[in-house]
């Protein structure tokens, strides 16, 4: 890579609304210890143990040192120039999913590729926790995949969970109609 990459402030901004301030410690929806801005004990101190708290500028201070520390990850996988936007929806998935998970993620493996149209589609498989799909991580995923694509041209396509969504409103207004019109004769 030719020049270095840094997290927008669009990045860290979408990584703050969706991780949330907690400055109690509390599960996560798959039952790890987290605090701040989703700090957990596998991306370093401090520890989150139960009943810990931290004031809001601590949870900053932990979000500035993982974030680095995410970045540094994303940017010794990466193989190809990406813009700071991009980059920053790629900290933002490694963030959430783990360094570990990012590097053997088929995301990854389209960025390095240079198959950008694919990233959205890609991303909108990571919705699940605990082997549930969460409304949350499907609004996340989405928000990456916007990020991601922005200024490059190319319009991401809605998540799956919004075309479900959409075909089955169809569908479920095509069954009221019918069933409306059915029960008058």
């Amino acid at each position: 890579m030719t020049r270095a990459l840094n997290i927008s402030r669009k990045g860290l901004e979408l990584i703050q609304h969706f991780e949330g301030l907690r400055t109690t410690a509390y599960r996560d929806a798959v039952g790890v210890w987290t605090i701040g801005y989703g700090h957990t004990s596998a991306a370093g101190k401090p520890h989150v143990t139960p009943g810990m708290t931290i004031t809001a500028a601590e949870a900053q201070a932990i979000l500035a040192r993982d974030v680095a520390n995410f970045a540094l990850g994303v940017r010794g996988f990466l193989r190809v120039q990406v813009s700071d936007d991009q980059f920053s929806a790629l900290v933002s998935f490694a963030y959430n999913v783990g360094l570990g998970n990012f590097q053997r993620s088929s995301v990854l493996k389209a960025v390095n590729a240079k198959d950008f149209a694919a990233v959205p589609q890609l991303l909108s498989l990571w919705n699940k926790a605990g082997g549930k799909v969460l409304p949350g991580l499907v609004r996340r995923r989405a928000a990456e995949a916007a990020l991601f694509m922005s200024g490059t041209g190319i319009e991401p396509p809605p998540p799956p969970s919004t075309l479900l969504q959409i075909i089955t409103a169809l569908v479920r207004a095509i069954i009221r109609r019918f069933t409306r019109n059915s029960s008058g004769k």
